[in-house]
Parts: structure tokens; C-alpha cells; sequence
């Protein structure tokens, strides 16, 4: 288990998943400053945090929380039924940050187009 939040295996996970840490902001719905702060370990992740990190970059829960610092709780799995469930969550979790992003680049491109 990591002593402390390893801002480098995180960093290559997102890299690797083609996100960034306003992904996890939004999957979070945390601002981007608290976001910083867990990556600088000054902020724990709660077990719910630890799942939706754990589908936002494809990896277990107990990976997520192993390399989020000691003190970060694993969650606890999911019922017998749940698993499916969980992973839907996910993946719908997922496709709502992209379309998130996909609107805010939309708006830019618009008030680029209005201040021409």
C-alpha cells in the first residue's frame, strides 16, 4: 500500500484512459481545486470516490485505494446483483463526462464565433 497518493501511477492512468484531472472533477462532481488537493494529499478519498476513480480509469477498487495512500478505504464490493449494475453506473458515468466536455467545447466555440 502507498504511504501517500502516488501523483505519477494516477497521472499515467488518466494519460492512458485519454483523460485528465478535469475528468475526474467532473466523475467526482468536486471542484478542480479539491481535486488537486487529493492529488497533493491533502484531501482522502471516500470509498464511493475510490469506485467511481476505480471506472473512470478501468482498474480495481483496491488498486485505486493501494495507490490512493494508507488511509484510504477500500469499498466494499458489491452484492451478488449489484455488479452489473455498478458497472452500467459506470460506464454511463463515463459517457456523461464526455458529453460534458463535448458541450463546454461547443460553448467556447460559439462565443468564439459572436466576439468575431
Amino acid at each position: 500500500m502507498a504511504l501517500f497518493f502516488d501523483q505519477e501511477w494516477f497521472d499515467a492512468k488518466l494519460k492512458a484512459a485519454g483523460r485528465t484531472r478535469d475528468d475526474v472533477a467532473a466523475a467526482l462532481r468536486l471542484a478542480r481545486a479539491q481535486v488537486d488537493e487529493i492529488w497533493k494529499d491533502q484531501r482522502e478519498l471516500a470509498p464511493q470516490e475510490v469506485s467511481i476513480l476505480a471506472g473512470l480509469l478501468g482498474e480495481a477498487p483496491a488498486a485505486v485505494a493501494n495507490k490512493a495512500g494508507v488511509s484510504t478505504p477500500v469499498p466494499a464490493a458489491p452484492q451478488s446483483g449489484d455488479a452489473a449494475v455498478m458497472a452500467r453506473l459506470a460506464e454511463m458515468e463515463a459517457r456523461l463526462v464526455r458529453i460534458e466536455r463535448a458541450i463546454a467545447d461547443l460553448q467556447s466555440l460559439i462565443l468564439a464565433t459572436r466576439t468575431s
